[in-house]
């Protein structure tokens, strides 16, 4: 039978999916089919599966490290908050229904068969499936119903490694709590740990996994050291956005307003990888820079919602003055719905307001509908006349004069709008600054002349210099008994 291991973690953000990926190009390396898997995932920065339907970036990703198709079957249940409390709930790729977080605990139970069907689809003709969890087992007050993390591992018999990150201390502390916390039911399903983004002298560590293996009787299967690689891969979700750089020294300055309900903002990491350019990620209470030369509003999970913060934080008025001053401005999917005269939600798909003024700067109006759009899509830009490749997921209907000068052709049909003087410009496709031939071009109209880079090609070098330092510092013995 196709063996499995699950990785789940001591807390949130310790490095699972890093890890996940690592291990899946670490085994395509090696020759073995191996897949990602994830029951349940809670991001709202998602990717269109090769085989049509959402699931969470970080599991296309971990399929791009293990060399196979996307797959829905990847990652099962996606939960895409829409508001502090409440989440659109995606099975399979496909809408399933909404709930309130409280809800949503009673109806996990009738989500394990879809959990179930997707993880067997993923071991069908393959040699080693790696899993990740969400969040942590020790927390035992959402145990009842569980499908992310040991109410899995024990139902799929999947054994389960720790990864406990060193990096925010009390590491010890965390392992060894976790191993008292858990029921025996649970704990048997526990095969060892790793120590994750380890920086300095391993050997000063070695007392405290005598500690930790004296405590729980559990293996250390590795340290893992600080993995630079990992900061050229794509970002998750907004626990990584509160850490992105906040600007560097580049010669063109891109400032991206930082919504309740940002979406896909994996799209800004092209940029953040170009030397030349500075992109400042701008947070509640601060202001948008005066010196920006490009503003991108970014997707969103509930474009009404944002706008109204938008309005809130005062970014509207920054976003007019930058305009006045000759500044650019892209919106992309909700972030282009935000450039119109008027969004309207009259099924209030998003919520109770139902319409709400946009910011003006493209003569568009956008109509919520029912009908997602989900798919992968090609592109041609009708700015810079080269070859676009992305991604589509979003609901809404744009309309008006400017979409009579559309950003892109995508798959034969015209998309987006630009204004009448060509410095706002919207569109719903995503991945736009991740086609090469664009981004040069886009650049060089700030007259930042030169080569750029082959982001695709960074982020594949990226996953093959933390599968090699995986295989490096994990226990061999270890990793040869995954797939013996």
């Amino acid at each position: 039978m196709t063996k499995a291991i699950m990785l789940q973690g001591t807390g949130s953000d310790v490095g699972k999916t890093v890890l996940v990926a690592g291990l899946c190009r670490l085994f395509a390396n090696r020759g073995v089919r191996v897949r990602p898997f994830k029951p349940q995932n809670m991001s709202n920065n998602a990717a269109v599966a090769e085989d049509g339907g959402e699931i969470g970036r970080a599991q296309w990703l971990q399929s791009l490290a293990a060399r196979v198709p996307s797959s829905v079957h990847m990652n099962p249940v996606l939960l895409k908050p829409q508001s502090e409390t409440g989440s659109q709930i995606i099975v399979q790729g496909k809408v399933w229904g909404h709930a309130r977080g409280k809800d949503y605990q009673a109806l996990k139970p009738q989500l394990l068969g879809a959990v179930l069907e997707s993880f067997a689809a993923m071991r069908a003709g393959t040699d080693l499936v790696v899993v990740e969890g969400a969040g942590s087992p020790a927390e035992i007050n959402l145990r009842r119903g569980d499908i992310a993390n040991m109410g899995f591992a024990t139902r799929a018999n999947v054994p389960v490694v720790l990864v406990g990150d060193i990096d925010r201390g009390g590491v010890i502390a965390s392992l060894v709590g976790t191993y008292h916390i858990l029921p025996e039911e649970d704990r048997r399903m526990i095969r060892g740990y790793i120590i994750n983004k380890f920086r300095g002298d391993v050997s000063l560590f070695r007392e405290g996994i005598e500690a930790i293996n004296g405590f729980t009787g559990w293996q250390c299967h590795g340290i893992v050291p600080w993995l630079k690689a990992a900061a050229r891969l794509p970002a998750e979700d907004s626990v990584v956005l509160e850490r992105l750089a906040r600007g560097s020294s580049g010669a063109l300055k891109v400032a991206v307003p930082v919504l309740s309900r940002i979406a896909n903002f994996d799209d800004f990491d092209p940029l953040r990888a170009e030397p030349d350019v500075d992109l400042v990620f701008v947070r509640a209470g601060e202001r948008l820079p005066a010196d920006a030369g490009l503003v991108v509003l970014p997707g969103s999970k509930s474009t009404i919602g944002d706008l109204l913060d938008l309005r809130d934080r005062g970014w509207d008025r920054d976003i007019a003055a930058h305009v006045r001053r000759g500044g650019r401005v892209i919106g992309i999917c909700g972030g282009y719905q935000m450039l119109g005269h008027t969004v309207y939600d009259p099924l209030g798909i998003e919520g109770s307001v139902t319409e709400t003024p946009g910011l003006g700067l493209l003569d568009i109006e956008t109509v919520m509908a029912p009908e997602k759009t989900v798919r992968n899509s090609l592109a041609v830009s009708k700015e810079y006349d080269v070859p676009l490749s992305g991604y589509q997921i979003h609901l809404g209907l744009t309309s008006g004069a400017d979409c009579e000068r559309p950003s892109a052709i995508i798959d034969g049909r015209p998309d987006g709008a630009i204004s009448a003087d060509g410095r706002v410009m919207g569109t719903y496709l995503h991945g736009l600054f991740g086609s090469d031939a664009y981004r040069a071009k886009l650049l060089a109209s700030f007259g930042l002349a030169g080569e750029r880079m082959d982001y695709r090609a960074s982020v594949d070098a990226a996953l093959d210099d933390i599968a090699g330092e995986l295989e490096s510092v994990l226990d061999p013995a270890w990793l040869d008994s995954l797939v013996r």
